[in-house]
């Protein structure tokens, strides 16, 4: 990932997976039991169905947050890894796990150290690349997350999925989506410089959520059909019935 995710190839991933032009149509429930066949190197978790760590994160937020006005938040739960259908053997995506799963970080500017194995970073062209590895790189101070190419993989992806839908989802969800692995951020405070009052005000939703993600399968099996009525309700209500990939 460290030697591979260039700012090119990135904005390049990002450009062409936003036209969600791939011919795939199919719905949000589909596409979770599509996981089921996704194999994650870089998950520290037990080894069990995607689709049950989709619904035990789900239920842990709901557990939290009842209320109906927070059923955005139960659903991001559950949706908030479908960008891991790149690695589906079922699909004609074939994206390597480099490209697909793993912590998150800013392409085009300069590495921040807290990014976990930073030391693989020299093996990057843009390491070396004086247009990228300065401070802000490519991009001007405070420019807000918004207006940053991010190393790409099922994060950004399943947002770009979800703005081409046009689900919606509040921008808390969105920013929980495309952010819930960048962790320089959201756990070690970094990449100040980039950040705007929009970032700022969203970082909080960003660690809530992640307090529910790593680290919370169970390997007791979780009865996926009794739950699907509730979630297939909740889809219904923040996607469209077909969605394009």
């Amino acid at each position: 990932m460290h030697t591979f995710q260039t700012y090119e190839f990135a904005l390049e991933k990002k450009l062409k997976y936003s036209q969600l032009n791939s011919g795939i149509k199919m719905g949000i429930w589909e596409a979770a039991e599509l996981l089921n066949s996704v194999v994650d190197e870089s998950d520290p978790d037990s080894n069990i169905p995607q689709i049950n760590h989709l619904l035990q994160t789900a239920e842990a937020i709901r557990k939290v947050y009842p209320e109906e006005k927070y059923d955005w938040f139960v659903l991001t739960g559950f949706v908030h890894d479908l960008g891991k259908i790149l690695l589906s053997p079922k699909l004609p995506f074939n994206e390597p796990q480099w490209a697909t799963v793993g912590d998150t970080f800013p392409v085009g500017c300069r590495h921040d150290e807290s990014n976990i194995f930073y030391e693989y970073f020299r093996d990057n062209p843009d390491y070396y690349d004086s247009k990228y590895n300065s401070l802000c790189g490519v991009y001007k101070e405070n420019c807000g997350l918004d207006n940053v190419i991010m190393s790409w993989g099922h994060d950004e992806y399943f947002y770009q999925v979800c703005i081409g839908n046009n689900s919606t989802l509040p921008k808390e969800a969105l920013y929980m989506i495309r952010f819930h692995s960048f962790y320089p951020w959201h756990r070690h405070n970094k990449y100040q410089n980039l950040l705007n009052h929009q970032d700022n005000e969203m970082l909080k939703w960003v660690i809530e959520f992640n307090k529910f993600d790593l680290y919370s399968k169970d390997p007791e099996p979780i009865d996926v059909e009794a739950l699907k009525p509730y979630y297939q309700s909740l889809i219904s209500k923040y996607f469209p019935k077909e969605l394009n990939w």
